[in-house]
């Protein structure tokens, strides 16, 4: 499966999540492409209040606080 994984620098929930995607990566079939929403407004606009966003064709998948468990739930 592969996601969109959108962050920010300096956000400790993403470097949380990233480190779950991370995590299970090492078990199942995961990819991503990181999004910095200070580098895109649409994406800063839509997610400001959000981060991180896990999303997959235009679907938010998860948000905020997301661990190893919520991930493998939506493989």
């Amino acid at each position: 499966m592969h996601v969109t994984f959108y962050t920010k620098p300096g956000c400790h929930l993403c470097d949380e999540a990233e480190l779950m995607l991370k995590l299970v990566q090492e078990d199942f079939p995961l990819t991503w492409t990181t999004v910095d929403i200070e580098t895109d407004d649409a994406s800063h606009e839509k997610y400001m209040l959000m981060i991180p966003v896990i999303e997959k064709d235009g679907e938010v998948l998860l948000f905020g606080s997301i661990g190893y468990a919520d991930i493998v739930e939506i493989l």
